[in-house]
């Protein structure tokens, strides 16, 4: 066994002494990604020690990763092929083979350096593409990693569920975001009450208790639409909560519309009903309305016209 292994070595050792060029070259490459290592590890440090941010160092991570390789890449191409028209035939033959035998996988890196050049999305941003909703955890070249919500869980909260999606998705489906540039979404609240009730009472009761609930989010919303007016046709003439009145079959119906945090939507509506059923409560002339069957006898009940005379 020791012999072999020492005449391998041997074979190996003359193979470079005969190559003077090849030796040169394996050992340019192996210097190349050692010393982008090093430089790569040194600046993770210096970001590390300077900040606790946990996305600025998984940027910084990332970033550092993607310009390492390309820059090597670019390097050892350099090293191996003598040329600029050889680099150039080079690249044009394996970018045509690569098309046509990886359309998926090439689409998922023109789709990645689109999400890295335009930013549809970033990491800690909340989309909604096809038919997944979530919150983007990781971002890599040939797909995305979203934390999923909604689905079987009410109010847009996490299921636990991990999903990857392949990049190229961003360019067949619609993408919607709700946190990029405008963080804040229009959620609504319908009320119901009864023919009977004050219902313009109840109208002010939910003025005042959305008013109450969503005013931490209002001037927030001022400067974000400031921002974003800067990049899109954006404007909101009244960010203030806002009740309507329409009218179902059941009843007279109050939608309440408010600005909220996409995030704290289920906590925002929930802190809304809890104030309407104790305001409601506490009012006997208002009560809430449902599908029900009445019977109702217009000539003793209605208006006196309809009545019969004595």
């Amino acid at each position: 066994m020791g012999e072999s292994f020492s005449n391998t070595r041997d074979q190996i050792v003359q193979f470079f002494q005969n190559s003077p060029d090849l030796t040169v070259k394996v050992i340019e490459t192996i210097a190349i990604f050692v010393l982008l290592g090093l430089i790569r590890l040194i600046i993770l440090r210096v970001v590390n020690r300077n900040t606790e941010n946990k996305k600025i160092q998984y940027k910084w991570r990332k970033n550092l990763s993607y310009v390492s390789f390309f820059i090597g890449f670019l390097a050892v191409v350099q090293i191996w092929f003598a040329s600029i028209e050889s680099i150039a035939t080079f690249l044009g033959l394996l970018s045509a083979g690569i098309a046509i035998a990886l359309k998926d996988p090439v689409t998922d890196l023109a789709a990645f350096l689109f999400v890295i050049w335009r930013k549809p999305f970033d990491v800690g941003d909340r989309i909604e593409l096809d038919t997944i909703k979530g919150d983007v955890i990781d971002i890599r070249p040939f797909k995305f990693t979203v934390l999923e919500i909604g689905n079987w869980v009410d109010a847009d909260q996490s299921t636990g569920r991990v999903i990857h999606v392949p990049n190229h998705k961003v360019f067949t489906h619609q993408l919607a975001n709700y946190t990029s540039d405008f963080e804040f979404i229009w959620n609504e609240i319908q009320v119901l009450v009864t023919f009977e009730s004050d219902w313009k009472l109840a109208k002010d009761i939910l003025s005042e208790v959305v008013l109450d609930v969503s005013k931490e989010f209002i001037e927030k919303a001022k400067a974000e639409i400031a921002k974003a007016s800067k990049s899109y046709l954006i404007e909101f003439k009244y960010l203030t909560p806002i009740v309507y009145t329409d009218v179902k079959d059941s009843g007279v119906n109050l939608t309440v519309r408010y600005l909220t945090n996409p995030r704290k939507r289920r906590g925002t509506t929930q802190k809304i009903w809890e104030s309407i059923l104790d305001r409601f409560a506490e009012n006997d002339t208002i009560d809430f309305a449902y599908p029900t069957i009445r019977y109702y006898d217009n000539p003793k009940e209605g208006k006196a016209r309809t009545k019969p005379l004595d």
